[in-house]
This record gives structure tokens, sequence and C-alpha cells, in this order.
């Protein structure tokens, strides 16, 4: 995928360690709800639509921006289903860059657009089940939330917290897991 201009001058400065990164996913079923996933060109591996935010964009319409740039599809974003962050979302680039996202996932509803993946950041766009994205060589960090991505949630889901000022593990120990 390419790097931002924004994110380009943090890594002349800053180098290849870790950046706190935001980025937000677009998930939307279809008529058997099944899930829309993509195929990363560069790993191969499988993740929802979606990547950073940009200076000039809002959550919602960085999330409209992706999902068209990757699926062809116009979305809408109609709530908030997930906020998705912590050590599984650091990615180690092949260039030795190091990113750690959090992401604001949208569920959307498909305005218009043919299904097609942009050959660019994703090489297949595809609807899928649990049990059949669960076959899938997913992304690390959706390993540990695809069933997340498959219920229909009231209200926004997020991890449990689990620090507290009593606990004996220090807070680097929590990134480590």
């Amino acid at each position: 995928m390419p790097m931002s201009s924004y994110i380009r001058r943090l890594r002349d400065c800053w180098g290849a360690e870790r950046l706190l990164v935001p980025s937000v996913a677009g998930i939307f079923r279809d008529e058997d709800d099944r899930v829309l996933l993509v195929q990363q060109r560069e790993t191969g591996q499988w993740s929802t639509p979606g990547g950073a935010i940009e200076l000039a964009d809002t959550p919602a319409d960085a999330a409209v921006r992706e999902v068209w740039e990757e699926t062809g599809l116009l979305v809408r974003p109609v709530r908030l289903f997930a906020v998705y962050g912590g050590p599984s979302l650091i990615v180690r680039y092949a260039n030795g860059d190091e990113t750690q996202y959090i992401s604001a996932t949208f569920e959307c509803e498909v305005i218009s657009g043919e299904l097609r993946a942009d050959g660019n950041e994703v090489e297949r766009a595809q609807f899928w089940t649990l049990a059949e994205a669960r076959r899938l060589p997913l992304a690390p960090w959706l390993l540990r939330f695809i069933d997340q991505l498959f219920v229909r949630h009231t209200s926004p889901w997020f991890e449990p917290a689990r620090w507290s000022p009593d606990a004996t593990s220090t807070h680097d120990s929590l990134n480590h897991e």
C-alpha cells in the first residue's frame, strides 16, 4: 500500500520505530449475511477493507474512501461497529517500518458500485461466512477479532479494559501478551 505523504514525513523524522496510526474499516454483509473481506496483494492475507485516516478526513469519510478505493463499492456508514487496537494491530512491513493501528470500524450499507478488487492494494474481494473466513489466511489482527465481525452488536464492540492502578504488571507488560 502506498505510504501517505504525512506518514512519509513522520518516517523521515522517526525512522522505522512504531507509529500509532488512526485507521478505519468498513464492514457490510450481502443478502446471505456473509461479510466482505479483501485479500491484501502484498501479503496474501485477508482482512476488512480499510486503511489509514488522512489528515483532511473524518473517520466516516475515510471509511467511505477506503472501501471505494479497495472494492469499487460506494458505501454509507450507518453506525460505529467496533473499535480495535492494541498489540494485535501491530504491523511490521517488509522495509522494517512498524505501525500500530487503532481502527474505528463502521457498519456500512452499499449505495452503488460493482464489487471488484483494485488490483493495487487488494488482490480479491469476496463475501464469506464465518466458517469459510476461519479457513482463510487472515491478517494476524483479524485472527483475534474474526468472531466479532459476524455478530450483530446492539452497541459498538471494544475489548474490555484490563489495566488497573493496582495491577502487578506494568503497562509495558500489557504490550507483550
